[in-house]
């Protein structure tokens, strides 16, 4: 037969394939398969149990007899194994006989916290059908509170996959069902005793609008800190310690928004170049916190090394907030390997395409959930709630947030996903914060979350990089994204705290990075320099990378002071990226995903770098100035209309003449913009029902490379004012206390920010250095 008519058979058998054969295999060849372990006079019984809650949990069953309830969802599927390992890693089989609406439960007594386990699940192998059932595959539990073990450092082995990955005709090779036993390879799941009541913790609760969001990994934040032991780097338990609460209270930020620390996956490609996935965005387990950042142990330890750290923050007054991943899993798309989801129900968990042996991939990772079925979306919800109850966290930031909303194929703002969130009493009231796109047609939607939600603004990063690299956004558009994105926010009861301002993320360029590369350098990752993205906006300052020049060094300093202050002016949430405040360098890769290593970890080596010292006293300044006044925290968008006894607006825009801006100003590019806040009537009352009063301040910002003479507003706008920040000066100690009249005309020095304080018998602000 030609090899032509011996891939249309294996078609065909695969079509027309109604049952699985003798023992669920397929007719194509099989690999060989395990033995089930035979029975031991030792083997735990199994009781009926509930199907409720769904996963493993401790509890007393019938006569007082302690033991542990396992409950799994399993659509479709005709048995269920759940299989025990001991220390050895010797495998007791169970088979689970209850089946309560698609739920496979047992109660095994004597079973109790650390005990490792998985599930083999039963069913049609027919991936034309979207039918992946292999029990010869261990399944991770999707609700194991702590998952125990790791996959081998070079590579994920053949015996992970569900098919046979190296059958002859590759074309079909995901047809071919593979029946090597995974168990040796893939890590477990691991009993824990949940019976925390955080009775002695206090949330901080900070209000949105005062917030201060930073973004940090909890590895790479840690990882080379001095202050921390040795033993405690790369942690949970590292991050807890008092060094590094330290520097976020010093900093004046009021949460860290963690990278993902659900338990993930490392993708073959990379573990075969050495490399690994440091990031975290390869999900396999939503409820237990990543094996890999606990110093304590992870037979169920880590829960709770996890909780101290949480306590620990708190404790200052940092809330937590989780980078979560749930619109994809690290089993990718039907090549990739089965450790859970894939091999319970590949058609109820995951999105497929017509042609079913195809997953729907809206995120550029191989697979999406299919979020609109009743079991995902509880799956997701229960592991949200089960991180608000039961591990203390205070808010949740949805990677791809677009591939959530989705209905059938568009997204859309009445979702069962978005609705449920608006409903649930336990996910409405934390922090919900929004990546407003994903990769599929029509997954743009930043500005379309509805309240209750804020989104990261990517708008906002692109208008502030291109006026300070000197590409100059029409005015009205960095206007816009200045004082709060009213264009995009502005309806159904949103405020301007729904933009989270940012300039830089974990995905792109550090600060430092934006001001040394004009292009990205990402050979390190091992493809060719094909990945990350092109659009970096950036400018080198005349030179590319590292350079010994005096002058292109001093203005790359500006430049990041210039970024800094504006970001921290800015109306809205400002999010600061762990080591910005710092200077930190990735050597040019503005795509570290794969680099757990110095270049993905924070240098705590201040001492060594006047110029980085100098950077992070400046961003405490201003932490601490955006602290002390309201003015830069307001609770309701700029009306631009008068208010008051005085008539002035309460949001004023100035040419370099002094002049407020005309309509044909803001539709033209300008390199010098004056941004005047009043301070006299704050929308909004304090706790007490008091109205809201604070000073007023101009900012002027000059992106031209030259000094310009700036005409200060006189009155009624102001009589004097006050320095506060001149980001021209390197050391800002130079820069409060000189005093200017209203009318008068200044020197704003090329490429700087100016920052005053109207200074009529107000209250000197009491800013710290």
């Amino acid at each position: 037969m030609s090899s032509a008519a011996e891939q249309e058979a294996v078609h065909e058998r695969a079509r027309a394939r109604k049952a699985p054969g003798p023992a669920g295999r397929p007719d194509a060849p099989p690999v060989a398969g395990p033995e089930a372990p035979s029975a031991r006079p030792d083997r735990p019984v199994v009781w009926p149990g509930a199907p409720t809650p769904l996963g493993a949990r401790c509890r007393v069953g019938p006569d007082g007899v302690a033991g542990t309830n396992f409950a799994l969802w399993a659509g479709g599927a005709e048995a269920v194994e759940l299989c025990l390992f001991d220390a050895a890693g010797r495998e007791t089989r169970l088979e689970l006989t209850e089946l309560t609406h698609e739920i496979w439960h047992g109660f095994v007594p004597g079973v109790g916290p650390g005990q490792r386990y998985g599930y083999r699940v039963h069913g049609r192998w027919d991936p034309w059908t979207g039918a992946r059932w292999n029990p010869a595959k261990l399944l991770l539990d999707p609700y194991a509170r702590a998952v125990d073990g790791d996959f081998a450092r070079l590579g994920l082995p053949p015996e992970v996959y569900g098919h046979v990955r190296d059958w002859p005709q590759q074309h079909v090779a995901d047809t071919v069902r593979d029946e090597r036993d995974s168990a040796p390879y893939v890590p477990k799941g691991v009993v824990v005793q949940d019976d925390d009541d955080w009775s002695d913790d206090r949330r901080p609760k900070t209000p949105w609008p005062d917030s201060v969001i930073y973004e940090l990994h909890v590895k790479g934040f840690t990882a080379r800190h001095p202050g921390i032991p040795e033993h405690l780097r790369g942690t949970y338990a590292g991050l807890a310690h008092p060094a590094a609460v330290e520097h976020l209270v010093r900093l004046g930020v009021t949460a860290v928004e963690l990278l993902p620390v659900h338990q993930f996956a490392h993708e073959d490609h990379l573990l075969r170049r050495g490399l690994t996935n440091y990031w975290g965005y390869n999900s396999i387990g939503y409820f237990a916190p990543h094996a890999g950042y606990s110093s304590s142990g992870t037979a169920g330890q880590q829960v709770g090394e996890f909780k101290r750290m949480v306590r620990a923050l708190h404790a200052a007054g940092i809330e937590v907030i989780l980078d979560v991943v749930y619109n994809h899993t690290a089993e990718a798309g039907e090549l990739g390997p089965t450790l859970s989801l894939k091999g319970i129900d590949n058609r109820g968990y995951y999105r497929l395409q017509s042609d079913a042996r195809r997953y729907a991939d809206y995120t550029g990772c191989g697979n999406t959930l299919h979020v609109v079925q009743p079991q995902v979306l509880r799956l997701i919800t229960d592991s949200l709630r089960y991180w608000v109850t039961e591990m203390g966290v205070d808010g949740f930031r949805f990677d791809l947030a677009a591939a959530l909303a989705r209905s059938f194929h568009d997204v859309d703002m009445l979702s069962p996903f978005l609705a449920v969130i608006a409903q649930d009493p336990v996910l409405r009231r934390v922090k919900l914060i929004a990546e407003p796109w994903d990769v599929g047609n029509g997954g743009y939607q930043v500005g379309a979350f509805p309240p209750l939600w804020t989104e990261w603004n990517d708008r906002y990063r692109d208008a502030v990089r291109d006026f300070w690299r000197g590409a100059l956004p029409d005015v009205r558009d960095l206007g816009y994204r200045l004082s709060g994105s009213s264009d995009l926010y502005a309806w159904g009861g949103r405020r301007p705290y729904a933009s989270v301002n940012f300039v830089t993320a974990h995905d792109g360029f550090t600060l430092r990075d934006l001001v040394s590369y004009e292009r990205k350098h990402n050979e390190a990752n091992g493809e060719g320099n094909r990945d990350g993205t092109h659009d970096n906006r950036s400018w080198n300052c005349g030179a590319e990378g590292e350079t010994d020049d005096p002058a292109v060094n001093a203005l790359r300093r500006r430049q990041l002071r210039n970024l800094m202050t504006t970001l921290l002016l800015s109306t809205g949430v400002p999010m600061l990226v762990a080591g910005d405040e710092m200077g930190r360098t990735q050597g040019g890769n503005n795509n570290a995903y794969c680099q757990d290593n110095e270049i993905g970890w924070l240098d705590w080596s201040l001492p060594d770098d006047p110029g980085r010292a100098q950077l992070l006293a400046l961003t405490r300044r201003l932490l601490d100035l955006r602290h002390r006044h309201p003015v830069l925290r307001r609770r309701a968008f700029f009306s631009g209309r008068p208010q008051g006894a005085d008539g002035l607006r309460d949001l004023a825009w100035f040419t370099a003449g002094g002049t407020e801006m005309t309509e044909a100003d803001w539709y033209a590019p300008a390199a010098t913009l004056g941004l005047y806040l009043s301070g006299r009537d704050i929308p909004g009352r304090d706790a007490r029902g008091e109205q809201v009063t604070d000073d007023s301040f101009l900012a002027v910002l000059h992106a031209g490379p030259r000094p310009v003479e700036y005409r200060l507003p006189g009155p009624p706008w102001a009589e004097s004012y006050e320095r506060v920040v001149d980001t021209a000066l390197e050391e800002q100690s130079g820069a409060p206390g000189t005093v200017h009249r209203g009318g008068e005309t200044v020197t704003v020095a090329g490429r700087s920010v100016l920052l005053l304080r109207v200074a009529d018998g107000q209250t000197r602000p009491d800013v710290s250095t």
